[in-house]
């Protein structure tokens, strides 16, 4: 159940917007709705919804095991509970790119990006990647571009190149891909400031940075990024990789110690929990359950 006041259409709107404005929207990556709505609550510019997340909340690697199902049936709850615009992680496109952006599309996300490596891929910062050729990966970006049916759709696209292929044979590939009409480019794995400069200087649209953690990209502020030229920065683990060190840590006094007592101050309390969730909203007076939509809305 949500109670956002906001279209599908005015939050994407909103995204286009906020990229005008040339500065730096900030993204962390929601594991759930729950988390969508703290991140919402604290003032962040949108949501991210990580395909490794998604694969690690289903106890498996990050290797395009994941399905288009999977994926979307996710987003969309966590894009419905916010006003915030949420953009997805679709992987290589899930073998059809026509069919995943307008899955997307329908489930209320403002953009999805799409990758150039084979569809048997890897972590953005793993070793041993391989891609596709940049000719294939022109022609599922001319296809996610025509199948979008609102314009303010955002069609990222990452490239993976700079691990394989070096940063001047990715400057080369991001060309292209912006010439077949990518609104946002995404250079994964970016090793640090020069690498990210470079890729700035020689490109001409929106630039996307990923500051994941454990990776291979050194980790850059707000006021790095904002001086590189870059529009959007996700944080697209770390929300999970928060909560797991925490559950982990607690199970484990709990297993030690036989109670949870001394670490009752590192939960979050039925309090704060029943505030994320507006309980009060269902017990006003003359309002039915039916009233609370779960249906998505243009």
């Amino acid at each position: 159940m949500h109670f956002t006041k906001k279209t599908n259409i005015e939050k994407r709107s909103d995204l286009v917007k906020l990229l005008k404005s040339n500065k730096l929207l900030r993204f962390p990556g929601a594991y759930n709705p729950l988390c969508a709505k703290v991140i919402s609550e604290i003032g962040f510019d949108g949501v991210y919804i990580s395909g490794g997340v998604m694969s690690n909340d289903l106890g498996i690697p990050d290797i395009g095991l994941t399905t288009l199902n999977q994926v979307s049936y996710r987003s969309e709850q966590i894009a419905k509970v916010t006003d915030l615009p949420s953009i997805v992680d679709a992987d290589t496109g899930f073998k059809n790119c026509e069919k995943t952006v307008s899955t997307f599309e329908s489930k209320g996300l403002s953009g999805c990006h799409i990758e150039d490596q084979i569809d048997e891929k890897r972590c953005g910062h793993l070793d041993n990647k391989e891609l596709i050729s940049t000719k294939e990966m022109v022609e599922k970006i001319k296809i996610a571009v025509k199948t979008r049916k609102d314009k303010n759709f955002l069609i990222i696209v990452r490239t993976d190149a700079n691990l394989v292929e070096g940063l001047d044979k990715t400057i080369n590939r991001i060309k292209s891909y912006e010439d077949a009409g990518a609104d946002m480019i995404f250079p994964e794995a970016m090793k640090n400031e020069s690498e990210f400069e470079k890729v700035r200087k020689n490109t001409k649209g929106y630039l996307l940075a990923n500051m994941t953690e454990f990776g291979k990209s050194k980790l850059l502020d707000k006021k790095q990024l904002e001086n590189l030229g870059y529009n959007l920065v996700i944080y697209p683990v770390t929300t999970q990789r928060l909560a797991m060190k925490s559950v982990e840590d607690g199970l484990k006094s709990i297993f030690k110690e036989g109670h949870q007592n001394n670490i009752i101050d590192k939960m979050q309390t039925r309090k704060r929990l029943y505030e994320l969730v507006e309980y009060e909203k269902y017990n006003t007076p003359g309002k039915k359950i039916t009233d609370f939509s779960t249906e998505g809305h243009e």
